[in-house]
């Protein structure tokens, strides 16, 4: 008993595994250039990597600069025109910033990445406001439109928000007077996925080495659908839903590891390409693989930490691969001096300087989660 005593308390007292060179790198970025006071979208994605206690450059709190500095507040008693949320962002400054571009990414970032509380208290430009305000804000305002591709494009990160603040059987009345059923809502989302990733399927049932990228189906949305993926499949963290979805949720997971060698390959083709005849485009493509494996990587975390997903010996080997992936990506960047060139990016690609922000943040964020 007295050795078993001493084990367990030299496995507690045992140091963290060590980061690798690609999460170190991809963490700095995110910590030194996630820090802008003006971009309130990147002040979130250090947030959701780095925790509530993430600083901007100014030396305030990031989560106080959000709210501060760019919530606003519709008095209206019906929220007004338009979305109809007493409180919410603009989508981009004046300058063309990112504020919020995908409706309730911040407060997703906030409650579900950084896992704050939802009585969190926060100063917004005319007093105190709490994460439960800013949540019960988006239900007010959520309109369920199931036939428009630009819903779908944009409800994921407001998906992942509800799934982990509510329970199956919840309902409300929006502003419009609309009766909201979350159960319809994420089987609808469910649906949506299923057709969105149809060609994948078909190449996975098919045996084919890939499925080319055209903009079609989950492709259209931005991040290659995957905060679409992670949005719908939370709803499996009640063990009901999960029960409810069955090989559905299955088949999901199994079309999302398919993706990896799928566009594996066409990322590998297209850089091949920047050496040889294309060199102009070699950055970006490299910015397009720490975004894929980045994403693909925190994916997998939310499957694993939503609903008790265990990845199997292959799948495993495909995580270790996406690891792989990810720092030759990085180690590309850095022989380039493409991240020694952020200022010089933010003038002349402004894009890339962004995604360099966002996909750091992601990547970190993915790493850190399979060490």
């Amino acid at each position: 008993m007295f050795f078993q005593v001493l084990l367990s308390l030299a496995v507690a007292a045992s140091p963290p595994a060590p980061r690798s060179h690609a999460e170190d790198v991809l963490r700095t970025q995110c910590l030194l250039w996630a820090a802008d006071p003006k971009n309130a979208w990147a002040l979130a994605h250090g947030v959701k990597t780095l925790g509530p206690s993430f600083l901007a450059s100014d030396g305030r709190k990031a989560i106080d600069v959000i709210f501060h500095d760019f919530l606003l507040r519709n008095t209206l008693p019906d929220g007004g025109a338009g979305p109809g949320a007493p409180y919410g962002f603009l989508r981009y400054s004046a300058d063309g910033t990112p504020i919020e571009p995908h409706t309730n990414l911040n407060a997703k970032a906030l409650v579900d990445d950084a896992k704050m509380p939802l009585t969190t208290r926060l100063a917004g430009p005319w007093g105190p406001i709490t994460l439960q305000q800013l949540v019960d804000s988006a239900k007010a305002g959520f309109r369920h439109s199931p036939q428009s591709p630009e819903y779908w494009r944009d409800v994921g990160w407001t998906l992942g928000l509800f799934a982990v603040t509510h329970k199956p059987g919840a309902t409300w009345k929006a502003n419009d007077g609309t009766v909201v059923n979350l159960d319809q809502v994420f089987d609808d989302a469910l649906t949506e996925l299923e057709r969105a990733t149809a060609d994948l399927e078909q190449g996975l049932e098919q045996h084919l080495p890939q499925v080319d990228k055209r903009k079609q189906g989950v492709y259209a949305h931005s991040c290659g659908g995957l905060h679409f993926v992670q949005g719908v499949l939370s709803w499996a963290r009640h063990p009901a839903v999960k029960k409810k979805w069955g090989k559905r949720l299955d088949d999901q997971i199994a079309i999302h590891f398919y993706r990896l060698e799928s566009e594996r390959r066409q990322y590998e083709a297209a850089y091949q390409q920047t050496l040889t005849s294309m060199p102009q485009y070699k950055v970006q493509v490299l910015v397009q693989m720490v975004k894929f494996y980045g994403h693909w990587l925190e994916t997998d975390a939310h499957f694993r930490d939503d609903f008790g997903w265990k990845p199997t010996a292959a799948q495993l080997q495909d995580i270790n691969r996406a690891k792989a992936f990810l720092d030759i990506a990085v180690r590309a960047l850095e022989e380039d001096h493409t991240l020694e060139r952020m200022l010089e990016l933010k003038k002349t690609q402004k894009q890339v300087y962004l995604d360099l922000i966002g996909d750091s943040c992601h990547a970190a964020h993915g790493l850190e989660a399979f060490p």
